[in-house]
């Protein structure tokens, strides 16, 4: 079968929407480090769409460490396809927004040199919350990093996304070119604000006079990011290339629905992404804090039980009436309550609509994938959540058992003693705590709680957190993820301990 290309583009079935611009035209406005299928499925959709008025925004993708995206969609001139499933209802596009890919190992210095074109005017990121090279619990750089380490020494050659947006704005001003604006598009709290304390403090590190540069001269708006996009497999290709009549080596798979809000704060101008369904905001805490909390608490939360009770997917573990339950519970009973007013949004009916989502049986959304980097995403997705519902003496219950959930999961072993296969950056580490404590929870808990990457230093010395968690753990141990789950509404909570005392 012939390759999705720009050659073959014109064979495309009416039914597929393809470009309705000259790409020989677009040039390159964005660069964007992370060139993996969530940005894919987001950033670049919405952009596509705006390039027909607008040739100005092209997108270069970086990829900060592997190749495999670029060896896959080099030779279809960076075009690919994006199918959104929901049940048996498909509609398929094939994207062009992508002006090259490059592999920034390949070729350090020479991406240091892109991002000091001028025409490059954003500077966008997907790098994951690992990608930050700071210590989750606190949000600060962690100035020891190997990688970090090496850019503060070479910086025209930097490893990290720090290093890397810190020797553009550097070769930029010592060209006397305005600055890039930096636009955070990954799941942290105040992304944006985030990235740029960050930023700010390894330039201190490295070049105290360009810190101030960048403090006055920068902007880094948050963004809050929304739409789920399962990793691609073999079958997905298949029926792709079916629909298309062309192989996409690396076509992307995921929901009708998707949402975008931006902080309103670009220096060097922007594209209309509002134009694209978009919402630019002053201030986008709010939703993002409802999102963090709602959606992503409530999807590791689901991973990691539904992994051990053997679900493979997302919606598989919805099947699971507990599990369902659970899920709605915790986010109308225990998140919502945390939750800033938002003025007319329906909090009642975007929670309504997450759980719709999660049963699409048309996304094949593996809860291993979701389980990755557990450590990087505990404390935005349910510890803050806890620290507030402590704070005003409520129950947390269902947001304890993820944490506990979490812990089981982390000892690498499912619950018929077959190995799982951990990723997360701290695997290692967690592995050999929990090889020490052993499958007792009395003992694995406050193992666990010592690793102050994650959970800080205040939740370890909280008997209301300590307590529910140990006590959930102990259940999962004993009587396993779906008699715990099922039994959730039928026994006394958890914990006993009902102050902090």
């Amino acid at each position: 079968m012939d390759r999705l290309s720009n050659a073959t583009l014109d064979r495309l079935p009416k039914s597929i929407q393809k470009p309705g611009y000259d790409r020989s035209a677009i040039t390159t406005g964005i660069v964007h480090l992370g060139i993996g299928a969530f940005h894919r499925a987001h950033q670049a959709a919405y952009t596509d769409t705006l390039l027909a008025d607008d040739p100005r925004w092209g997108i270069l993708g970086v990829s900060l460490r592997s190749a495999d995206t670029r060896d896959a969609l080099q030779p279809q001139d960076a075009l690919y396809s994006v199918s959104a499933a929901n049940g048996g209802n498909i509609k398929r596009r094939v994207v062009g927004a992508l002006t090259g890919i490059m592999v920034a190992p390949e070729d350090r210095a020479g991406l240091i040199a892109r991002l000091a074109d001028p025409a490059v005017r954003i500077v966008s990121t997907t790098v994951t919350e690992k990608g930050y090279s700071h210590d989750p619990a606190t949000g600060a750089l962690r100035e020891d990093d190997v990688d970090i380490r090496h850019d503060f020494l070479h910086g025209d050659r930097p490893r990290t996304t720090l290093g890397t947006i810190f020797g553009g704005l550097k070769r930029r001003r010592a060209a006397n070119i305005p600055p890039f604006t930096v636009l955070a598009c990954d799941n942290l709290p105040s992304n944006g604000h985030t990235l740029r304390g960050l930023v700010i403090r390894f330039a201190e590190l490295a070049d105290p006079e360009l810190a101030k540069w960048i403090g006055d001269e920068v902007r880094f708006p948050s963004t809050m990011v929304d739409r789920i996009v399962p990793a691609t497999t073999g079958g997905d290709r298949a029926s792709v290339a079916a629909a298309l009549g062309l192989e996409d080596a690396w076509p992307i798979m995921t929901e009708p629905f998707t949402q975008w809000v931006i902080e309103d704060d670009f220096g060097l101008g922007r594209p209309d992404w509002d134009q694209a369904g978009a919402t630019f905001v002053g201030d986008v805490a709010p939703y993002e804090l409802m999102k963090l909390r709602l959606l992503n608490g409530a999807h590791s939360t689901l991973s990691y039980l539904g992994y051990l009770m053997g679900c493979e997917t997302v919606a598989a573990a919805m099947q699971e009436p507990g599990i369902a339950r659970l899920i709605e519970e915790m986010m109308r009973l225990e998140v919502t309550p945390t939750l800033p007013a938002l003025p007319g949004f329906d909090v009642a009916a975007y929670c309504k609509s997450l759980l719709d989502r999660f049963r699409n049986p048309a996304l094949q959304h593996r809860t291993w994938q979701i389980a990755m980097d557990g450590s990087q995403k505990l404390p935005q997705r349910l510890l803050e959540t806890i620290r507030d519902r402590i704070a005003k003496g409520q129950p947390i219950d269902r947001l304890a058992l993820g944490v506990a959930a979490w812990m089981r999961y982390v000892t690498g072993i499912d619950e018929k003693g077959r190995p799982i296969d951990v990723r997360d950056p701290l695997a290692l580490r967690l592995k050999t705590l929990a090889d020490e404590a052993g499958p007792v929870a009395a003992r694995l808990a406050p193992t666990l709680f010592s690793v102050r990457d994650v959970f800080g230093t205040d939740l370890p010395v909280r008997p209301r957190f300590t307590l529910e968690v140990e006590a959930a753990l102990d259940q999962l141990f004993t009587i396993g993820a779906r008699v715990t789950v099922n039994r959730l509404q039928e026994i006394a909570p958890f914990g006993t301990c009902n102050s902090d005392q």
